[in-house]
């Protein structure tokens, strides 16, 4: 019996799941080709998303995002620190974003994952350059004590899409956030006060610097949505398979009024074309009117 012509001939005879692991990008394309993904979605369509409040109990803030399987977990933490000369009337956010071995098994324990990184500085440069938050209104005396607001960032599982599900969780937990109150005592020295208004401490009463826990004011809020460029096609919400056969991603950062706030193309050769560009901001506009209407109810701009 001769050898088959050509992998078509091949796919016949063999199992499906085996031609999906031995050729996945004919795979892939003979999908595309019919403008399906083997998931069933449409190609500019996102995986179902699920957002949570409030599950971490020891934070003062947190969320769970979850993108298809890609399940985020974000948890802030405020603590009171001495604001630098340069920006006395302001807080400051410091985010980091974590993939423990259990989130994907090409995460190795002793080896952090070279996403992590990455994907910690995007978030950062995204949140602060959106203007999301006002570090104004994390000042609790000018020159003297503000909030700084830790964000850590655990991805449970990773299935692609990364920066868009973390971004959502970060969001989600910013809005979830409970503003710790506090006084001045005496020595001018900030303390906490618990929940019957007592101070923690033998310092005298003084008048709380806010006076019971608030919540911050979110505009600008920012969404993503990652794209794959393959030949003439367009995947939105790429699968962590999609991603790894197809290597061409970018990720288009949007505000509330669809502006603009980040553009990141990562791998590949294909070059990020103005029509390619174009259709990747209109998938990523209405991606955006999804994720608004899945925050709705906790009021976010």
């Amino acid at each position: 019996m001769g050898l088959p012509d050509s992998t078509q001939d091949l796919s016949s005879e063999m199992d499906v799941d085996a031609f999906r692991r031995i050729f996945p990008l004919r795979f892939f394309e003979r999908h595309l080709s019919e403008s399906l993904r083997p998931d069933a979605r449409p190609l500019g369509k996102a995986r179902d998303t699920i957002v949570n409040l409030g599950l971490v109990s020891t934070a003062d803030g947190s969320a769970l995002a979850k993108i298809g399987s890609t399940t985020m977990l974000a948890a802030i933490r405020m603590e009171v620190m001495t604001p630098s000369t340069d920006s006395p009337d302001e807080g400051c956010i410091a985010i980091e974003f974590h993939m423990p071995p259990i989130c994907s098994p090409t995460v190795r324990p002793g080896r952090p994952a070279e996403a992590a990184p990455v994907i910690s500085k995007r978030l950062s440069d995204t949140i602060l350059s959106s203007g999301m938050i006002d570090l104004k209104e994390l000042c609790l005396v000018s020159g003297k004590a503000a909030w700084m607001s830790y964000l850590d960032i655990y991805c449970l599982d990773a299935d692609g899409s990364l920066f868009d599900a973390a971004l959502l969780s970060a969001v989600a937990a910013f809005s979830n956030l409970k503003i710790p109150v506090v006084a001045l005592n005496d020595n001018g020295r900030i303390v906490a006060i618990n929940g019957e208004g007592e101070e923690e401490s033998n310092a005298s009463k003084k008048e709380a610097v806010n006076k019971e826990k608030r919540k911050l004011t979110l505009k600008n809020v920012p969404s993503s949505l990652t794209c794959i460029l393959h030949k003439s096609y367009i995947l939105a919400d790429p699968t962590a398979e999609e991603e790894s056969i197809m290597d061409t991603l970018v990720t288009v950062v949007l505000d509330s009024s669809d502006q603009m706030v980040s553009f990141y193309k990562s791998g590949g050769n294909v070059l990020a074309y103005s029509s390619a560009i174009k259709s990747c901001v209109e998938l990523a506009k209405k991606r955006g009117k999804e994720l608004k209407q899945i925050l709705g109810e906790m009021d976010i701009d």
